[in-house]
């Protein structure tokens, strides 16, 4: 998305050219390669782990440090290893993104009409407000230290950068498309017909 957000603001009149159909299909055949060697990587890394002591997750999934406290000895040098790697791949992403709006922004900051820098920043901020919700929880959350009973702010910084970010992607983009803001407000249009229809009709019945 920053790579698309980039190329829109940076290079509008290329935007056909480079984002044509061959690029999405890589983009989106490179996000889920990655993630299943990712998700393959640790759970061959996982099932190569004994557990000592009570079995008990704190937590609402399995999630990696709760595993890793509950493994023997240092068995779980394994999925460290795991885990730095894909941090170190997170990183560069994460470098990735900023570089990108390094350069958007400072497009932006040189457009010469206001409008136009309105509209630039109501096209980049929200999809970089998710990035950075997501980041700065998934950043706390794996490197503060964990207690033996789970509080109330790691179940928040886990709900945070699980639940919020995949649940706000869709309305974020979905809501730029013209052709889904058109079938949402057909939708509401048509809810406020039938509540005023069922008011006219209550008000009749009462009469």
């Amino acid at each position: 998305m920053s790579y698309d957000r980039y190329v829109a603001i940076c290079r509008p009149l290329h935007y056909d050219v480079i984002m044509d159909f061959r690029t999405c299909i890589h983009g989106v055949a490179g996000v889920w390669v990655s993630g299943t060697i990712s998700g393959v990587m640790h759970t061959a890394a996982t099932f190569s782990i004994h557990f000592c002591g009570p079995r008990v997750i704190h937590q609402f999934f399995c999630d990696i440090p709760q595993l890793l406290r509950l493994s023997c000895s240092s068995e779980f040098m394994s999925e460290v290893d795991v885990t730095l790697f894909t941090a170190l791949l997170s990183f560069l992403c994460f470098l990735f993104i900023g570089f990108s709006y390094v350069h958007i922004f400072s497009s932006v900051l040189r457009m010469p009409s206001a409008e136009g820098r309105a509209k630039a920043f109501s096209t980049c901020l929200p999809h970089l407000a998710v990035v950075i919700l997501f980041v700065s929880t998934s950043f706390f959350e794996y490197l503060k230290p964990h207690s033996e009973s789970p509080t109330a702010l790691d179940l928040f910084l886990t709900t945070m950068y699980t639940v919020v970010p995949p649940t706000f992607n869709p309305m974020i983009y979905s809501l730029r498309n013209k052709a889904i803001m058109l079938a949402l407000r057909k939708i509401l249009q048509r809810n406020n017909a039938l509540t005023s229809f069922h008011s006219l009709l209550r008000e009749k019945l009462s009469v």
